[in-house]
């Protein structure tokens, strides 16, 4: 999975430096191993399941100026979307720099589970998670192609100038334009089911991946 990622990325041709951010020695040795980058070791209260990613970006970024390595911009490739291509990094890059207005840029697909759809328990009861829409037609009772256009985030990529990081403390700053992925682009791979989609599509075509031009990591 790391090393699509930093195959995708070295191939883009984009990037001054292709850094893996980890806690594991092993996951560096393999980013090594791929061509990327893994300076340092990500502290370990910054690599929780809950850590935010605001967090390990700083550290990130803060490191790197100490080693006397300062970017302009950075942008985030997680390992969780094998499916990213060299050519979806170089699309969003020229879509990035285009619009000099925004702080940044965010992979998003349409949303298949609707939030109009959701609700929110408490006790006993449920309610709307919006609880908007025409009283006669409640949004939650309506078909799918009458509510609004809704897109969720994938985890693609993410494109940011670094000041953002420094004026906003947060990775994406107030003014973010949406990146729409195409096809298996934003496919993310999190849960055991997602696994066996990813396999399906790439067994039927409906799917590629990056290729990786380095033989395979072996401990």
């Amino acid at each position: 999975m790391v090393a699509y990622s930093i195959s995708s990325a070295l191939e883009s041709k984009i990037f001054d430096a292709v850094v893996v951010s980890t806690d594991s020695q092993e996951i560096a040795d393999i980013a090594l191993h791929y061509g990327a980058e893994a300076p340092f070791l990500r502290p370990v209260e910054y690599a929780g399941d809950t850590s935010p990613d605001i967090e390990w970006v700083k550290f990130t970024l803060s490191s790197l100026a100490a080693r006397g390595r300062q970017f302009d911009c950075f942008s985030i490739l997680r390992p969780t979307s094998p499916f990213r291509k060299s050519t979806t990094i170089k699309r969003a890059w020229d879509q990035f720099l285009a619009d000099q207005s925004v702080d940044s840029l965010r992979a998003v697909e349409k949303c298949k589970e609707h939030p109009c759809k959701m609700w929110v328990v408490r006790g006993d009861r449920m309610f709307p998670l919006i609880p908007f829409g025409p009283k006669e037609q409640p949004w939650h009772s309506s078909q799918y192609p009458s509510l609004p256009e809704v897109y969720v985030q994938n985890a693609s990529l993410e494109l940011a100038w670094t000041r953002v990081v420094a004026e906003t403390n947060t990775i994406s700053g107030h003014v973010v334009a949406p990146f729409l992925t195409q096809g298996d682009e934003g496919l993310d791979v999190n849960v055991p089911i997602d696994w066996l989609v990813a396999e399906a599509m790439l067994s039927k075509g409906d799917a590629t991946l990056p290729v990786v031009r380095r033989p395979a990591f072996t401990s």
